[in-house]
């Protein structure tokens, strides 16, 4: 029997549409199980909507998991807990009941047209760096010496983010 290898990632979730914080309580138990375990999450965040801006305040937090999937069967599977939970994609950067993005793949650098690895936006946005930073702020980022701790002291984004609930994790 050939034995399944483990990587851990960081997912970040956001969502702004109905009872945020229990759509984000349920993408974490919808993806516990199936090749994903959930390891740590940090608080949960509220942050003000960065790219359109006409829209409610998101709830947001990170998620560290061990996962036996590849990046893209990861991607597929949270696609699917995305859609399980309401999400369309009608509006770009519009309203979601949930979104999830993989942040960090283990060491992984991937460039394709459907997953770029680490993600490209994460070192400018604070949503994602101040949760990120909370549960794992000496993790090295690929193809840089630079950690998360020093890439939030960088960060530059004036968007809102307000500590909601506190992680028992962190």
């Amino acid at each position: 029997m050939e034995e399944r290898v483990s990587h851990i990632a960081y997912l970040s979730l956001g969502s702004n549409v109905g009872d945020r914080l229990e759509n984000l309580r349920q993408a974490m138990q919808l993806f516990c199980g199936e090749g994903i375990a959930l390891r740590c999450t940090s608080s949960i965040y509220e942050a003000e909507p960065v790219d359109n801006t006409n829209q409610d305040w998101f709830f947001n937090c990170v998620a560290e998991v061990g996962t036996t999937l590849e990046p893209l069967a990861l991607l597929h599977k949270l696609q699917q807990i995305e859609a399980q939970l309401g999400r369309q994609r009608t509006i770009p950067k519009g309203p979601r009941t949930l979104d999830i993005d993989i942040l960090l793949y283990g060491d992984v650098v991937l460039e394709s047209e459907e997953l770029a690895l680490p993600h490209p936006r994460m070192l400018q946005r604070r949503f994602v760096l101040e949760p990120l930073r909370e549960i794992a702020p000496t993790l090295r980022l690929p193809r840089t010496a630079k950690t998360i701790g020093q890439a939030f002291n960088e960060l530059r984004d004036p968007a809102q983010v307000r500590l909601l609930i506190k992680s028992l994790c962190a």
